[in-house]
């Protein structure tokens, strides 16, 4: 392997002595030897990276190898120790370039820190090549203070997102190939293993062409593949009863290969919008003990995220109902996978193989090429790293799906979808270019419509009064006086309107003791509005705004001022149950 690329370079590079205590630590994930750091992912993989390789002096690449070192501990991936040790590359190229380059980090200046920002700010990934790598070198104690600090320490924003989510035909296109993809290759094996659980039950004649192929089934299921000869073909007995040594009449009877359980990633990607990252490292989802009355399975799906060497767990739950439900994928990605995963399982019972992914390779023999993610047992892989999507894009013509489509669900979806709602609307829906032209008449059409809804000035109907009735009833807003005019009259002859329509009720009193819990109400409902759509804002919230402004008017600004200073946690806690639906009438 390539030791400039962060490979296996084991045993190589310059012999330094790099500072033991930095590096014994009984939580360790780096192993350094020379100018070599040995990175172990969370998978238990080993990958050396060579700092010797770097352009520039020795100090210089011990230094960064020091950083490098200490960093890896907290990161769980390759994919991150891989992409640190390419900015690092990035940084030295550029520092080694210099008219008297560096000799050691306490020789880095502030004009070549201004330098490097010059040229890394012109792209989107050259800002996070800057940012990220700055978050690093200051942590050397000779770059915390200083005029080089105050270059680290520079903010950076990022450039405004090109990527854009496919067209509603583009993206149908890519999830019907992977479904019909998916779908040959579930019914495959379906088939085979419906002929090998008849065999096992002795359905077969020991003679008969139909027990030979049920034998050669049962044997792949247990070892992965068929007796070969030494040259590697497979023994004539298994080729004439199953019509062939090629893959598909031997081992691909039961295990799906490298692009069929990369097109199960995408189905899956299409129905749940779920990343790669989480698909990797999905765990086997777990069917609710009892189906209920229906005998509809319940899958509990733990959906984790790494960030780092944290991770976070969520939890979904999907039922499979019929034919074009969710959890109906659920059970056939679990159908199509059994195989694989129960041979993982028994060629490493103490190996970490839980995992809902697991696919076949061609190449059983051959070393693991990536370690970023995937876990290789046998002939098993577990998991998709970034390499098969690409690899199934170039096959398909489509370019590699994951991070488009799941943009494309997401917001098609409007809503979030493993993050928070700031997340949403920031990073998927506005800077999206596709959502952004189709936005264009949903604005106009909706400014036109608040403009209309302005015009027509929406008034307080409840009455103000001096002082609590103990005869009305307490609501969540104002006082009720009584139900006979009710807008939502209940057939006990109660109300069954919005406590936000108490203001709209001439029924309605309001005294000075409810003017906190308004004040508080109509602050959340600005911060809100800053928050929706024009058209999401106008239709749910804009008419309890209106009257909440008119109710401000008619007590003036030094009674209302003095409202807001007597605000309650109780009112807090009432107006949040309220907006969120939480207090119902």
């Amino acid at each position: 392997m390539n030791a400039k690329d962060g490979t296996e370079s084991r045993g190589r590079g310059k012999k330094a002595a790099l500072p033991p205590a930095d590096y014994n630590a009984p939580d360790a994930v780096s192993i350094v030897a020379g100018l070599v750091v040995c990175h172990m992912n969370r998978d238990g993989h080993l990958r050396d990276f060579d700092f010797s390789t770097l352009p520039g002096a020795e100090p210089l690449q011990r230094s960064l190898a020091v950083l490098f070192a200490v960093h890896s501990r907290r990161w769980g991936s390759h994919e991150t120790s891989i992409r640190v040790f390419q900015q690092m590359r990035s940084f030295a190229r550029f520092a080694s370039e210099r008219i008297r380059p560096p000799q050691d980090l306490d020789e880095v200046t502030a004009a070549l820190m201004a330098a490097w920002w010059d040229q890394q700010k012109l792209t989107a990934g050259g800002r996070v090549v800057f940012r990220q790598l700055s978050a690093l070198l200051r942590d050397d104690p000779r770059l915390r203070t200083g005029p080089v600090a105050e270059e680290l320490a520079r903010r950076v924003t990022p450039l405004p997102a090109k990527t854009t989510s496919y067209e509603p035909a583009e993206f149908d296109g890519i999830r019907l190939e992977a479904r019909r993809t998916f779908r040959a290759a579930l019914l495959r094996i379906e088939d085979n293993a419906a002929h090998l659980e008849r065999w096992h039950s002795g359905e077969f004649a020991p003679d008969s062409a139909g027990w030979a192929v049920g034998e050669a089934l049962d044997l792949i299921a247990r070892t992965g593949d068929l007796p070969r000869y030494k040259s590697g073909c497979l023994q004539r007995r298994f080729q004439r009863v199953l019509g062939g040594g090629s893959v598909e009449a031997t081992w691909k009877r039961l295990f799906l290969d490298r692009m069929e359980a990369t097109a199960l990633g995408v189905v899956l990607m299409a129905q749940f919008s779920w990343n790669l990252a989480v698909i990797d490292v999905m765990p086997t989802p777990k069917a609710a003990p009892d189906p209920g009355s229906d005998g509809h399975p319940t899958y509990r799906i733990p959906i984790r995220k790494h960030k780092g060497s944290s991770t976070r767990t969520e939890t979904e739950n999907v039922t499979d109902t019929g034919a074009d439900s969710a959890g109906r994928l659920i059970t056939q990605a679990l159908q199509a996978t059994r195989f694989a995963r129960a041979l993982a399982h028994d060629l490493a019972p103490d190996a970490s193989t839980d995992r809902l992914i697991a696919w076949r390779t061609h190449y059983p023999d051959r070393e693991v090429e990536d370690k970023t993610r995937r876990t290789a047992i046998g002939p098993i892989r577990l998991g998709l790293a970034g390499n098969d999507a690409s690899r199934w894009g170039k096959l398909t013509g489509t370019g590699s799906p994951f991070r488009r489509g799941r943009r494309t669900v997401v917001v098609d979806r409007g809503e979030p979808s493993q993050h928070t709602r700031d997340t949403h609307e920031r990073r998927y829906v506005l800077p999206d270019e596709r959502v952004q032209r189709q936005a264009a008449p949903i604005i106009a059409a909706g400014a036109a419509a608040a403009l209309e809804h302005a015009r027509q000035a929406v008034k307080l109907a409840a009455r103000l009064s001096a002082e609590r009735d103990p005869g009305h009833q307490e609501t969540a807003t104002a006082d009720c006086s009584g139900t006979e005019q009710s807008p939502a009259p209940l057939p006990d002859g109660g109300c069954g309107a919005s406590f936000l329509l108490c203001l709209a009720c001439e029924n309605a009193r309001v005294h000075t003791d409810h003017h906190p819990r308004l004040v508080q109400l109509h602050q959340s409902l600005t911060h809100i509005r800053s928050a929706l759509p024009t058209p999401v804002w106008d239709r749910n919230w804009s008419d309890a705004h209106a009257r909440l402004d008119d109710l401000k008017g008619k007590i003036g600004d030094g009674s209302w001022t003095r409202a807001r200073g007597r605000i309650t946690k109780a009112d807090r806690e009432i107006v949040g149950d309220l907006l969120s639906g939480d207090l119902n009438p």
